[in-house]
């Protein structure tokens, strides 16, 4: 069994084991993909506990399915916020006095102490730490490779600022809590500040590194052979390091002898705390540093790179139209030839990747792309698969979830198509959900407004038909950087109180599920903009404004649910993807998905006769007025004609 390995250090009875990489990714290198190698599952999210005897799987519930698709019988599966937690299995399986291992690099130390208190309170069981990780152990020179590529510098007329005034701001925050160093582990915090990129995770334009800040200096640990010339120039280490303006780049693990080095002047030393989608710093971070000397608070740089600047905020709307270009390249080529060639998920997937990486600037995906048919589609955050795979036919609806890293953005967009002819029931559905998209598009709102309050716009419509969605409505987007980027949760259960800033950028992106049937997702991006205008209390107002553009499905749309504010919402938005994508795909030649898009975006009638848009009879729910009175009208005219026939006869 693997807790048998032979390492130095305490013997332990069990042995607990997160998905997680050694900066807290979810999604993690191959070479990182530990829960993968043991179980066989694939998913972002999982943690493992493993005895002697036994062992067992604990992820969300959203990937519970695919789990139970992936994982042998002889691992036991839970739901994270189930009942059986893994305290509480541990307390079964193990005796009193029992040691758990766990390594303190993957587990946040806010997580670590969270498993101690509770395995010391509530089962007597000592969780300890083990600094090699077994599973490298066991899993040996079959291990995978690191990712081989050369950090690239992310250009100032993308970034819009240089690093050394990143640094700056940064070193003021560090003045203002009495500080004398910041250690950071994110990478996307790492990449941002220094204005580097990489390809060391899935979907991240990332590095693998350790960044820490000093009053004087700049530490970069990181694998030197993915350093070039350019990055040294750039970094200014080339120089020579004789300023406070230039960054020491080391080896990367050379970072926990210079901490237990440097630890000893550094008078505070900031400590990253988890923030919304941010896990803060590792266990192994925390007790490298005398814990009379840490300051435990949210890093800084969350909140530095979600406020966009003027630049960065232009260079995402352009990547959205090129975004909305390459959908709509692939969209009208499967409609024009889903007649005649056999369609299933994992081929329509291919064909939406390969139109959005072959867009001028892609730097790749952005996260996984979903094409759920039917069926999986009423499963949220479904991944198909080899074994899954469906064929797409005319019948039913089908949802599309991807998003693109561009050098000017990143992206993320959902969309529903039907290829035949939608019920009632279906357009209904999604109308609901569209209502949601456009309700918080149009809501304009004092700043001190928390997020996680817009999210019941997004939801009533479908809480109408007394029905819900699994997932947050929304998040904060990174600007070719994480796809989920904190502080922004649309979420009404969220419990973090931050609050939108003008140059925000967040997803929209209600649900609606019928179980084993269909589903229907549409998500939007949206850039937070300052109206200029501000209450007599002094509160400034803001607005949102679409950045995403990708048409809706027109033939999905019951526009009798719809408002003339609404509809007009509608036309306006249709008109700006005419205009910005119209105008880029017309660059590009590419006339095929020029008139789709048009055709998906016609101009429709914003004030309807009342009569059109009510409904009436017993036969459907959406015979309107009008049919009705054509009916009787229909009806009069017969009996007219009929008593004449008959007067005549009678004659």
């Amino acid at each position: 069994m693997l807790i048998r390995a032979s390492v130095e250090g305490p013997e332990i009875d069990g042995y607990l084991l997160p998905s997680y990489d050694e900066h807290l990714n979810e999604r993690v290198a191959d070479r990182d993909r530990r829960v993968e190698y043991l179980t066989g599952f694939t998913g972002p999210i999982a943690f493992l506990a493993i005895t002697v005897h036994k062992a067992a799987l604990w992820t969300e519930d959203k990937y519970l399915v695919q789990a139970n698709s992936e994982v042998t019988c002889d691992w036991e599966l839970f739901d994270l916020n189930g009942p059986v937690s893994i305290i509480e299995w541990f307390k079964v399986n193990l005796p009193v006095d029992a040691k758990v291992g766990a390594d303190p690099h993957i587990v946040p130390h806010s997580l670590w102490t969270e498993w101690k208190t509770k395995l010391d309170n509530d089962a007597l069981i000592n969780l300890v730490k083990v600094n090699k990780n077994l599973v490298d152990i066991v899993w040996g020179d079959k291990r995978p490779p690191a990712v081989d590529v050369t950090v690239k510098v992310h250009e100032r007329k993308y970034a819009g600022e240089k690093w050394i005034n990143k640094i700056e701001t940064l070193r003021k925050e560090l003045d203002v809590l009495d500080c004398d160093a910041i250690v950071l582990n994110s990478l996307t915090e790492i990449a941002y500040l220094l204005n580097i990129r990489g390809r060391d995770i899935p979907y991240t334009p990332v590095v693998k590194a350790y960044l820490v800040v000093t009053r004087y200096d700049i530490f970069f640990y990181t694998d030197r052979s993915k350093v070039s010339l350019g990055i040294s120039l750039h970094l200014k280490e080339a120089e020579g390091c004789y300023n406070t303006q230039c960054v020491k780049i080391k080896d990367y693990n050379q970072i926990w002898r210079d901490l237990r080095t440097y630890s000893q002047v550094w008078r505070k030393v900031l400590m990253p705390a988890p923030c919304v989608f941010d896990k803060g710093a590792s266990e192994a971070l925390f007790t490298a540093i005398p814990r009379d000397s840490v300051v435990e608070r949210i890093s800084p740089v969350i909140f530095m790179k979600a406020e966009k600047n003027a630049i960065e905020r232009e260079q995402m709307r352009i990547a959205h139209i090129r975004d909305g270009a390459a959908m709509c390249e692939a969209m009208s080529m499967l409609e024009e030839r889903f007649a005649v060639e056999k369609w299933t998920e994992l081929k329509i997937k291919q064909e939406i990747e390969t139109s959005r990486l072959a867009q001028k600037s892609s730097m790749g995906l952005s996260q996984e792309t979903v094409v759920a048919y039917g069926q999986h589609g009423s499963i949220p955050h479904y991944i198909q698969s080899n074994a899954t795979d469906i064929e797409v036919k005319d019948d039913s609806l089908l949802i599309i979830e991807s998003g693109g890293q561009y050098l000017e953005g990143t992206t993320d967009v959902s969309r529903t198509f039907h290829f035949g002819t939608p019920t009632m029931e279906q357009k209904k559905t999604y109308t609901s959900v569209l209502l949601g998209i456009i309700r918080i598009a149009n809501l304009k709102f004092p700043s001190n407004l928390r997020p996680g309050e817009i999210d019941t716009l997004a939801r009533s419509p479908v809480w109408s038909s007394m029905n819900d969605y699994p997932h947050a409505t929304g998040h904060g987007i990174g600007s070719y950087s994480a796809v989920k980027e904190s502080p922004i949760d649309v979420s009404y259960d969220a419990k973090d109180k931050f609050l939108f800033k003008e140059g925000y950028f967040f997803s929209n992106e209600p649900g609606m599920y019928k179980k084993s049937e269909y589903g229907v997702r549409l998500g939007n991006v949206l850039e937070v903009i300052n109206t200029g205008k501000s209450h007599p209390s002094g509160v400034q107002f803001l607005s949102f404004e679409q950045i995403t553009l990708v048409p809706y499905e027109a033939k999905l749309i019951d526009r009798r649910m719809l408002s003339p504010e609404e509809r007009r919402w509608l036309n306006i938005y249709n008109a700006k993807i005419r205009e910005h994508v119209g105008e880029e795909l017309k660059r590009q030649g590419n006339m095929q998905a020029f008139y789709w898009m048009m055709n998906k975006t016609g101009h429709i009638k914003e004030y309807f006769p009342e009569e059109e848009y009510r409904y009436y009879g017993s036969l459907s729910n959406s015979m309107s007025k009008n049919n009705f009175y054509s009916t009787f009208i229909l009806f009069s005219l017969i009996f007219i004609c009929f008593n004449s026939f008959t007067y005549n006869i009678l004659i």
